[in-house]
């Protein structure tokens, strides 16, 4: 097999992992391989791939047997191919037997790959599934240029355990990089074009250095010049500190969106999750965040058909709903992931067609709130920050501070941050008029 030449990067599942896949571009990059929007016209095809959700290891074999299928009908030898990601750490030398891929390399590890790639192009075996404490950060490069919004990682990992989950196993124990080089990244981000900056993490209000907790980070954000906007995700309410609550209340920068996954309404279930929040101490946490920034938007998650949920339980979820009334939410049904607890409970499954039609359930709920959220917007005027084109000639969509795409007509460019009336409102997105700044 030869050196390649063009490279794609294809990536599966949350942020953490969308700017993952992003870093590794940037290491193909940085040796002299060029990007290519066509996974079949790639000579390296990087799959970052996603554990959390149900049969995600065959998925990746399917894509698998798809590009070498792709190749063969173009004409072409076979690509290398690199599996990363939450599945190669998990699966990492069972998919080098079963797929025979060139490279395998773990979420925490992949600072690695040009050497695993270039150690594959000798023919070589290339597995690298180590987990050494955040250090590929200090091997990854410089950013490269970006668009208007950016993703930054702050923290790795999990310490938590919740018995349906396999981050802890995947990506590691709780991990924070350390303040000076966010920061540092923060500002090349910016140069190279970014405004609104999200800061990501497992567990990203863990994060801390020394004495600082997240507040600190994001209070030195704010005083990043070209930097106008600052999100972060994902939150676990135990770590929902009143320092972090208040930054909600003194930092203009930081956007009145929080995403805090509550996953159930049932103490119960929530016990048998390892969630190590009640439903009451999770709705305490939201009282004190509103009286901080009384137009925040709340975002959570929820899974149902977890083992053993009864009927009443379910309920207790849906009441939950209606009294939080989120803006947002992302909703599943249980699925077992190899080696957790929740797993073993075989003998408490609920039955797929009762989870099925209680996922259609709750999703109905969460679609009212939704949409009542997006239509109390209307007649509301705030700052657009224009992030692509829309369909026809002259529509620009951008994203509203509480996190809702807008379509407007303008003659605005990708990066400008418009003041817009909104004037519609529909379940997923919003209509808006930009304003017309007066003559000087």
């Amino acid at each position: 097999m030869t050196d390649p030449k063009t490279y794609h990067v294809k990536s599966y599942g949350c942020q953490m992992n969308v700017y993952d896949g992003e870093r590794m571009a940037e290491l193909m990059a940085a040796q002299g391989l060029t990007a290519s929007d066509d996974p079949n016209a790639a000579d390296l095809v990087v799959l970052n791939t996603c554990h959390i959700r149900e049969k995600a290891t065959e998925k990746v074999y399917s894509e698998i047997g798809r590009l070498r299928k792709g190749a063969a009908e173009l004409g072409r030898d076979k690509p290398m191919i690199a599996i990363a990601g939450c599945v190669a750490q998990a699966e990492g030398e069972e998919i080098i037997r079963r797929a025979k891929v060139d490279v395998v390399v773990g979420p925490q590890a992949y600072h690695n790959l040009p050497q695993l790639v270039a150690d594959a192009a000798k023919g070589q075996a290339s597995l690298d599934t180590d987990m050494p404490a955040i250090a590929k950060f200090g091997a990854l490069p410089a950013r490269r240029k970006v668009g208007p919004t950016a993703f930054l990682t702050v923290q790795e990992g999990c310490d938590k355990f919740c018995t349906y989950c396999v981050v802890p196993y995947t990506r590691g124990a709780e991990v924070s990089r350390g303040f000076d080089a966010l920061v540092d990244e923060a500002k090349a981000l910016v140069d190279t074009g970014a405004r609104e900056i999200t800061l990501l993490g497992q567990n990203v209000n863990a994060w801390s250095d020394g004495d600082q907790g997240l507040e600190h980070l994001i209070m030195a954000l704010d005083k990043v010049a070209g930097l106008e906007r600052i999100r972060y995700t994902t939150s676990h309410p135990n770590d929902m500190t009143q320092g972090l609550i208040d930054a909600h209340a003194h930092v203009e920068k930081l956007m009145p969106f929080l995403h805090l996954p509550v996953q159930a309404g049932s103490d119960r279930v929530l016990k048998a999750m390892n969630r190590s929040h009640s439903r009451d101490s999770y709705l305490r946490i939201l009282d004190r965040v509103r009286a901080a920034r009384p137009d925040i938007a709340l975002s959570g998650d929820f899974i149902v058909g977890f083992p053993g949920e009864t009927d009443a339980e379910f309920e207790e979820t849906l009441s939950l709903v209606d009294e939080v009334c989120y803006a947002q939410c992302f909703s599943f049904k249980y699925s077992p992931r190899p080696g957790t607890p929740a797993a073993e409970m075989v003998d408490d499954f609920i039955p797929d067609d009762v989870a099925s039609e209680r996922l259609q359930r709750l999703q109905a709920a969460l679609n009212v709130h939704q949409q009542a959220f997006n239509e109390a917007t209307v007649g509301k005027s705030c700052d657009v920050l224009i992030e692509r084109k829309g369909r026809h000639a002259g529509q620009m969509i951008g994203k509203s501070p509480w996190l809702q795409s807008v379509h407007l007509e303008t003659h605005a460019q990708i990066g400008d941050m418009v003041t817009v009336d909104i004037v519609s409102a529909g379940p997923n997105s919003l209509g808006g008029v930009a304003k017309v700044k007066a003559a000087a």
